[in-house]
């Protein structure tokens, strides 16, 4: 069986909490993604940013210029161990209604994959790619 670090993407755009929401932002945006790993000082896994955490923005009548990730992030995010295989990751993806799931490793984020991610793996269990 396929484990999640098959197929997850390793190379992770994160974010810092205290990074500037509107820089956050460009970063969805810049690099077509759809959420953010928030990451502490020791790398560790504190939160995600997600499209839909920064749609609020539009609704506020607030100046949100000295905003931060850590006033818009979702903390005690779900994440899945790196030793999980593709049922696990399908599962959590399907039963959290997520588009992606960070992967950890002692707590430390490692890599994180997509719904695209188990798409192609199907197609790899199945030898089909």
């Amino acid at each position: 069986m396929f484990k999640v670090m098959d197929i997850a993407t390793k190379m992770v755009v994160t974010t810092k909490p205290e990074t500037p929401i509107y820089d956050a932002i460009r970063l969805l945006a810049n690099r077509n993604i759809s959420v953010l790993p928030v990451l502490d000082a020791d790398l560790n896994l504190v939160g995600i940013l997600s499209e839909g955490d920064v749609l609020e923005l539009l609704y506020e009548t607030r100046d949100q210029i000295q905003q931060t990730v850590a006033d818009y992030m979702h903390t005690g995010a779900f994440s899945l161990d790196a030793s999980a295989n593709l049922i696990d990751l399908c599962d959590s993806l399907v039963s959290n209604n997520l588009r992606s799931v960070p992967i950890t490793r002692e707590g430390k984020l490692c890599a994180i994959a997509s719904k695209a991610d188990v798409i192609q793996g199907i197609l790899r269990v199945k030898n089909q790619a």
